[in-house]
């Protein structure tokens, strides 16, 4: 007995929303086509609804362990399936951080006890991310890591990076990196542009993340090594990874929701709901991003969901920590205001979310197809509501986005062929 999930509307080869319908057995996709026998199965009816890939988060801080009032593996998970991601990459700086084989498998245990959807953990770069001292990336790789990173800060010494970048080639396995030279931050805590002299904030400048970028793109070279870029920003960022790309280095990019849809502009004042590392930048950062996207310069789109608490996000821009939520509410935000708009293809949105992070990281799932898990969200791209952080389930209620209202949300989560969530339930 399997499961059937019938009238739906699914994308064809060229991208045209098709009536459809699709048996799962085993946890996988069994058949996928129209009028399918609907004899010992269970029947689910999608109510016209768009059925999509499990959607794929390559950036997502999930704080467990150690920063549980933030949020934790279940409250994330429960978040991602919320908002129709299936596998979600969870970031290292925790406490401890995953920089060994048995802190590793801590995390390992804590996602199979409580996750309710994929979490693939990344391992670290460096020792407690200090900087000082590189991880054994055989035996992460051994253990379980996904790839290896320091996010939530860059590596600052070129060799300590050429030499992790050559292990990490060895095994097969990509360098993600948060890019930013320290020396270049100067204590900002916005972009350094027109609102952060008008509000009287120290600005972080772009250049500090693009040399960070530079130099990486070159050392990957050397090593031949996967350099995927987390979280890009500014417009020289972009002409990096470019010229990269054109002269045969194998590097790939990511973009936020929230670095594609606000500028300096947009931050109303001191409030640090709109405090993100790295910062909202220009105008004319925004529109490269767009252009590096269209392009294929930046290869998919990542929430860098990075939930924080309430009483932490008051102290106000300067002394706040930066981040926001995002994983409840990515898909709306770009479904209304780039697929609406007809500005991007609905199948541009859902491969830049499911297919081309499959792509980049080399994961057996991200489309609908035979054989493959059965990951799956149906969305309905008709229904609108307002974004009311309260109701979140993460525990992160952070967010810059509370307030605006968005067509095309996920009212069911399928992982593994099996309900996670669906509309209604808590």
């Amino acid at each position: 007995m399997g499961t059937l999930i019938s009238n739906i509307r699914m994308l064809d080869e060229n991208g045209t929303l098709k009536n459809g319908e699709i048996l799962i057995e085993d946890g996988l996709f069994k058949e996928i086509g129209h009028e399918l026998p609907k004899e010992g199965h269970e029947i689910v009816d999608g109510g016209g609804r768009f059925a999509a890939p499990g959607l794929i988060d390559v950036h997502v801080h999930l704080r467990e362990p150690g920063g549980e009032n933030k949020e934790t593996i279940r409250t994330g998970t429960e978040a991602a399936a919320r908002g129709g991601f299936t596998t979600i990459c969870a970031m290292p700086n925790t406490r401890p951080v995953p920089d060994s084989a048995e802190n590793i498998g801590k995390v390992n245990e804590l996602i199979e006890e409580n996750a309710r959807v994929r979490v693939l953990p990344y391992a670290s770069i460096t020792i407690r991310e200090a900087g000082k001292e590189r991880t054994d990336m055989a035996e992460l790789e051994q253990n379980g890591a996904f790839a290896f990173t320091d996010d939530g800060v860059g590596v600052q010494s070129a060799g300590m990076m050429y030499e992790a970048m050559r292990d990490a080639a060895g095994l097969g396995m990509p360098v993600v990196a948060h890019c930013e030279d320290n020396t270049l931050i100067y204590g900002g805590a916005m972009h350094d542009g027109k609102r952060s002299r008008e509000l009287g904030i120290p600005g972080i400048p772009s250049i500090a993340e693009s040399v960070h970028i530079s130099r990486d793109v070159l050392l990957a070279e050397a090593a031949g090594a996967h350099y995927h870029v987390c979280h890009v920003s500014t417009k020289e960022s972009v002409r990096t990874i470019r010229d990269a790309k054109a002269a045969g280095i194998r590097v790939t990019a990511e973009v936020t929701p929230h670095h594609l849809l606000l500028t300096e502009d947009d931050i109303p004042g001191d409030d640090a709901n709109w405090k993100m590392n790295p910062p909202l930048r220009a105008q004319e950062d925004l529109e490269a991003l767009h252009e590096g996207l269209l392009d294929g310069t930046i290869d998919v789109i990542a929430t860098d969901h990075a939930p924080h608490t309430a009483e932490e996000k008051a102290a106000g821009m300067e002394k706040a920590p930066f981040g926001i939520t995002g994983l409840e509410t990515a898909f709306p935000l770009l479904y209304t205001n780039f697929v609406e708009t007809g500005k991007w293809t609905l199948k541009q949105l859902t491969d830049w979310l499911s297919e081309k992070p499959a792509d980049v990281f080399g994961l057996g799932y991200g489309r609908i197809a035979e054989g493959l898990p059965a990951d799956l969200v149906l969305i309905d791209l008709e229904k609108e509501k307002t974004i009311e952080p309260e109701t979140f389930a993460s525990k992160g209620k952070n967010t810059p986005f509370g307030g605006r209202s968005c067509k095309g949300w996920p009212v069911m989560t399928i992982f593994g062929g099996n309900i996670v969530w669906q509309e209604g339930q808590q």
